[in-house]
């Protein structure tokens, strides 16, 4: 005979999703997958996918996109290493080849969910060393604001070597020119800047103790104290080299991938490497448009950055610099998924050992 149900303490039922965390998910993960689909959309629209095969299959030599995805695998290895020097000086030690997982399945994950796959390296490196998520976290966002810092000084650098041919291209385009300089010598935008600092100066000043301002200055003293990291731990000189490595694999996985095609490969024999420079900057700061993967915006900066370097080139046109953008995308893509089963199979693997020993001891 069961027991009398009177002697159970009824099950608390469970609480309702509220509303807001629903609009948060949907603003987090719905936004970059809207953001990617309309870009690709307009992005196809319009395009002769008969010519697009036609270039690819007729003047495109997979060489190169090999060499240049070689590059892609070595800088995710380069970038493992440099977090494992963050994460030693908090004496955090997994070893290279689980960072190196960590990079790899990160990638693969933003493919699906643009910026879980942080927090999914994080959980997973912090559940396997047993390590504060925390703690794991903050040398995570430490690396990614060490990436923004690199961005800006690549892009600074740009500006100034490529500064002729940005002018030239301004000269060509007066309409973009004119209103640029419009929006630059604008007194509205100024008085407007002023006014939204001044704004958020009184705010914080005013409410010092707003729940929502607390978390926000809790926010940015942990980016503060996780950046100093870098700067107080062992191994700087070796984290620096290892950043100026990471970049420059980056870089010259788009500069080797110039070389594919005939057109693309006269570009760098005309500008030199400037040209691979500026659509490699602008395809560093299309990142940081919300999208899974940088799928869309990525392509869109490379066309564009091509166009700037295009009035000597009869043969680079729109037609072919999508081309070339979707390939090189689409490549790195279709890696990022196989490097994405290979970290969860290997992951698998070894938490079916762990288990199998925990069972024999």
């Amino acid at each position: 005979m069961s027991s009398d149900s009177s002697t159970h303490s009824p099950v608390p039922a469970q609480k309702p999703r509220s509303s807001g965390g629903i609009w948060q998910l949907l603003l987090k993960y719905g936004v970059p997958l809207l953001v990617s689909i309309g870009l690709c959309y307009l992005l196809f629209t319009g395009v002769d996918f008969g010519e697009m095969a036609r270039i690819i299959r007729t003047e495109c030599n997979f060489t190169w996109i090999a060499i240049a995805l070689v590059c892609a695998v070595i800088s995710h290895v380069i970038r493992g290493a440099r977090w494992g020097i963050q994460l030693a000086a908090l004496g955090i030690r997994p070893g290279l080849f689980p960072l190196t997982l960590s990079i790899f399945g990160t990638y693969a994950v933003n493919l699906v969910l643009p910026r879980l796959g942080e927090l999914w390296r994080t959980g997973w490196i912090s559940q396997r060393q047993k390590a504060p998520f925390t703690t794991v976290f903050g040398s995570m966002v430490a690396d990614r604001l060490a990436d923004t810092v690199t961005v800006l000084i690549i892009t600074g650098l740009t500006f100034i070597i490529a500064h002729r041919q940005l002018l030239d291209y301004l000269s060509q385009n007066t309409a973009m020119y004119e209103r640029l300089i419009a929006l630059a010598t604008s007194p509205w935008l100024w008085a407007g800047v002023i006014a939204a600092v001044a704004v958020v100066a009184f705010i914080f000043i005013r409410y010092p103790r707003n729940p929502l301002l607390v978390k926000i200055k809790g926010f940015c003293k942990g980016l503060w104290e996780g950046f100093a990291v870098i700067a107080r731990m062992e191994g700087k000189g070796k984290w620096l080299l290892l950043t100026v490595l990471l970049w420059g694999c980056y870089f010259f996985q788009l500069y080797l991938a110039f070389f594919a095609f005939p057109a693309t490969t006269e570009v760098v024999e005309r500008y030199g490497i400037v040209a691979p420079l500026v659509c490699f900057v602008l395809s560093s700061i299309s990142m940081g448009v919300p999208s899974n993967g940088g799928i869309g915006p990525w392509q869109w900066a490379v066309i564009f950055g091509l166009s700037m370097f295009a009035r000597d080139i009869p043969a680079m046109t729109e037609s072919y610099a999508t081309t070339f953008a979707n390939l090189v995308m689409g490549c790195q893509t279709l890696l990022l998924i196989l490097l994405g089963i290979f970290t969860f199979v290997c992951i698998a693997i070894m938490k079916r050992r762990g288990a199998d020993s925990k069972e024999a001891s």
